[in-house]
């Protein structure tokens, strides 16, 4: 029996009873009362704790097959291409999130407010997103859980509910930008002819449409998502090479760690970049497409092996985006840097789209009013400088980020509510109710709000973002750095002061991001009032992540504390962290190999135990 089918007949990876920090068996001295005890209460807390999807509903993204890894007869087997190529779709997936239309707005409002000053921003940026995506990557691969399925057992019930809500808020913000994008792309390629919030209608078919193709095969949709981010790098890259920025000025751009000269609007946008390119909800999306991978985690060669091809492939994705990335704040920092809304109506004097850029370039300070640059300035600066294909070229770009984004945004949310509510509903029921979620409230923007609206709202919407990120952020560290958790894989003391570090910059770097924008808004009153009452709360509820992240980590004065323990801790027939053993993935098929429950005690309790909270 292979390992998932055995996982779809036994116990999840510490659904309880005898998984990985479990109540124990009966012992040698238990008993026939003993062990039906025993198998009595593993009924019940399957029951209670499972979070795992039996195939009958369909689970997303790898409900119907999961991708064989092929084996290697050869023995001392290096790299090898063929497991690369194995483990290859789930990185790119998750880079997508980096090539949204926000990040893509994000892009070149940086550009054309800083010219190329802060590319080494974006560069380290998504550095610091790699590194997140290793540590979720790890913790999928490692437990066979996700990240929202281990923040159901990790977490007492209302904070559990507070973090599904703050994760949904952000894969709501995230697919509002999404979809705005997706719904300019197609107005700008229709000529118009079809208005944003018919784009957005269309934008709610097609991603039904797309999302159902995984019942013809998982390697076909993950074929799918690589064909879009193509697209975009040919699209993007075409618009790169028509600009013809100055190669030597985007080089030091990326590697010069500075910026003269640079006001305080500079400084806004290079906040902006980061929030834009870390999505707190990506964290849970990698973690639970690494699961569609078929790895033997009894084996710890195999889980090894594993997270090493992800982080790979995770490098490689990453690596892609950044340079798709790179191509739009080099094209709108070459063009766009320092030019008047009358500069860019010079240039379109006797050009097709002048009419439209006549509407969208209004000045109102005598010729010196710097672009407010966005998605759909952006097509017509293009269409006007470089002709209208070019304007034809980036709106298929545009496209393609907004639909493949749209698409890995509605597995995010599936993800969420299947780990943070323990669904049970049909795929489809949880398509559509993921669905209407995030579309609804972008619907109405777009039938009831002006062009300049629309694009106003993806700096609101980057704040909204970046006020989730601790939410994802701090559970990643804190089970990934829990030994009883991860066992031998466990973060390690340098790896857990460098996340921790970054972490703590990045929310520090977003927080700050958020303040000005709420200043910007400049409120007063009873609605300043519930913005400090909000801001209050925000800040006690990271601190209880907080303190369950310090006491995963093992620190004994937590861990013994009645009251943490009381509010803070999971109860025992989870991942408990006081009576961690040595074993790091559950015991999928003992039953199968004939490997008695007493002998897999027995060798934990010969084992070092290095993997045990002290």
């Amino acid at each position: 029996m292979s390992s998932n089918e055995a996982y779809h007949k036994n116990v999840e990876p510490g659904a309880g009873g005898d998984g990985p920090g479990g109540s124990s068996a009966s012992g040698s001295n238990g008993g026939a009362s003993g062990s039906s005890h025993s198998n009595q209460l593993h009924h019940q807390q399957i029951l209670n704790e499972t979070t795992y999807l039996k195939p009958a509903a369909k689970q997303a993204y790898f409900s119907d097959e999961k991708v064989l890894i092929p084996e290697d007869d050869r023995t001392n087997m290096g790299f090898s291409f063929r497991k690369l190529w194995a483990f290859t779709g789930p990185g790119f997936l998750m880079s997508i999130a980096y090539l949204d239309p926000g990040n893509i707005e994000s892009d070149l409002q940086s550009g054309a407010a800083a010219k190329y000053k802060i590319l080494w921003v974006l560069l380290w940026a998504t550095v610091l997103g790699l590194l997140m995506q290793r540590l979720a990557a790890r913790l999928g691969v490692v437990t066979g859980l996700h990240l929202a399925e281990m923040c159901y057992r990790q977490y007492k019930r209302l904070p559990r509910w507070i973090l599904w809500i703050m994760i949904e808020i952000a894969i709501i913000g995230s697919d509002m930008q999404e979809v705005i994008g997706t719904a300019i792309a197609i107005y700008l390629l229709s000529n118009k002819a079809v208005p944003l919030w018919g784009g957005v209608l269309i934008t709610i078919v097609d991603t039904f449409t797309f999302l159902f193709l995984d019942k013809y095969g998982l390697r076909k949709l993950e074929f799918l998502f690589g064909f879009l981010i193509t697209i975009m790098a040919v699209t993007f890259g075409y618009e790169y090479i028509v600009s013809a920025p100055n190669q030597v000025e985007v080089l030091e751009g990326m590697f010069v760690p500075w910026c003269s000269d640079c006001n305080s609007n500079v400084l806004l946008q290079a906040v902006g970049v980061v929030g834009a390119v870390i999505m707190p909800h990506n964290l849970y999306l990698h973690s639970a497409l690494v699961k569609s991978r078929d790895i033997d985690r009894r084996q710890p060669k195999k889980v090894s092996e594993a997270n090493f091809y992800f982080f790979i492939e995770a490098s490689v994705a990453l690596f892609v985006s950044f340079i798709i990335n790179l191509f739009v704040v080099s094209v709108f920092a070459h063009g766009m840097y320092g030019k008047t809304n009358k500069d860019v109506l010079d240039i379109c004097t006797d050009k097709s789209m002048y009419e439209d850029a006549k509407m969208s370039f209004v000045d109102h300070q005598n010729g010196t009013a710097i672009i407010d640059a966005d998605l759909y300035k952006g097509g017509l600066f293009l269409g006007c400088t470089f002709g209208a294909v070019a304007m034809y070229i980036w709106g298929v770009g545009i496209l393609a980020a907004g639909q493949s984004s749209t698409m890995t945004g509605t597995y995010a949310g599936q993800f969420s509510m299947e780990g943070f509510l323990n669904l049970q509903w049909p795929r489809w029921c949880r398509v559509l109710v993921t669905r209407c979620i995030a579309i609804i409230p972008t619907f109405c923007l777009a039938m009831f709000s002006k062009m300049d609206d629309l694009t106003n709202m993806n700096d609101i919407l980057n704040a909204v973002m970046s006020l989730q990120l601790p939410f994802a952020a701090i559970p990643t560290i804190a089970f990934t750095s829990c030994a009883a958790i991860m066992g031998e894989f466990v973060n390690g003391l340098g790896n857990k002061i460098v996340s921790i570090c970054l972490t703590i910059v990045v929310i520090g770097v977003n927080l700050y991001f958020v303040i000005v924008q709420v200043e910007n808004m400049q409120i007063q009153g009873g609605l300043l009032a519930l913005v400090c009452i909000f801001a209050i709360l925000y800040i006690l509820f990271n601190l209880y992540l907080v303190i369950h992240m310090a006491a995963c980590m093992g620190n004994q004065r937590l861990m013994n504390s009645r009251w943490v323990q009381r509010f803070v801790l999971p109860s025992q027939n989870s991942f408990s962290i006081k009576n961690a053993n040595s074993t790091y993935a559950s015991e999928l098929t003992l039953n199968d190999n004939g490997i008695s429950r007493n002998s897999i005690q027995n060798q934990n309790q010969n084992q070092p135990q290095r993997s045990q909270l002290r």
